[in-house]
């Protein structure tokens, strides 16, 4: 067998432009890894990483709130929006403590995720399962047709083959690949976006790359815009090499505003404003 055929994200890898970005993102990552701030205050930069990431993709779901707001607010039980920054919140607290899980079983964490993004806005018996057929999504930001529940079954359990078989593929593509395959599927009847989003986070802190979870792709996501964000995921749905190698590169890209943003605050922390 082909290695491209064992391993199918290796090839990715190799599209033009994308070791380009990969380079690019592993030297920004370093470059905040290395400030001296990092060596005594990683926690605090982590937890406002965590905050920030959760502000950045609860934006893209239709909740751009300040980040202030977002920081000084306790009751998310009101409205829509509540909801989403609760959601998204409650997520990025747990990334991190499901990595041993996501490398034995995806479609455990995947279900834990929808669990605790739905957090009681969402019918029982609807929560941490795919939809089943003819069950409704609601997904505000993304418009592209939707597979039907057989499909979505399917491709959930081959992504959770390519995660659980392992891959030579940098963990910039995998986490692209994942994120730009959950935000096609959509499988859960809500908050699909703030999950794909996560599971991108899961992947770039259990790669290595990221372990501290200090470079919050969803910052970057979000600064980059929700038009740019949909343009880069139509060269995801497409499937050509410049469509996966833009959507590979767009991602990229929010990793490194993501380490801008840390080394902000790194640099605030330094100077004591934070």
């Amino acid at each position: 067998m082909s290695t491209t055929a064992s391993d199918p994200l290796s090839a990715l890898g190799a599209l033009p432009g994308v070791a380009d970005a990969v380079d690019s993102v592993r030297k920004a990552v370093d470059r905040v890894y290395g400030h001296r701030v990092m060596r005594r205050r990683s926690n605090e930069v982590t937890a406002e990483a965590a905050l920030r990431g959760a502000r950045g993709s609860a934006a893209l779901s239709g909740a751009d709130w300040n980040l202030e707001e977002v920081r000084r607010r306790t009751d998310f039980s009101g409205d829509g929006e509540a909801h989403v920054i609760g959601a998204a919140l409650r997520l990025t607290a747990e990334a991190g403590q499901l990595l041993s899980i996501w490398r034995q079983s995806p479609l455990r964490v995947l279900a834990r995720l929808h669990l605790v993004a739905a957090g009681g806005a969402a019918p029982d018996d609807a929560v941490g399962r795919p939809r089943l057929a003819g069950e409704p999504v609601d997904e505000p930001l993304i418009e592209a047709p939707l597979p039907d529940a057989d499909e979505v079954a399917g491709r959930l359990e081959g992504l959770s083959g390519l995660i659980l078989s392992g891959t030579s593929a940098p963990a910039l593509v995998t986490a692209a690949v994942v994120h730009g395959e959950l935000l096609a599927l959509r499988p859960f009847g809500s908050y699909n976006g703030l999950v794909a989003r996560t599971a991108e986070r899961i992947v770039l802190i259990g790669s290595g790359l990221d372990p501290k979870s200090i470079c919050p792709a969803e910052v970057g996501h979000a600064e980059q815009g929700r038009a740019a964000y949909v343009a880069a995921f139509e060269g995801y749905l497409s499937g050509t090499p410049d469509g996966m190698a833009a959507w590979i590169a767009h991602c990229g890209r929010s990793v490194e505003l993501g380490v801008r943003e840390s080394t902000a605050v790194c640099e605030a922390l330094q100077r004591g404003a934070a």
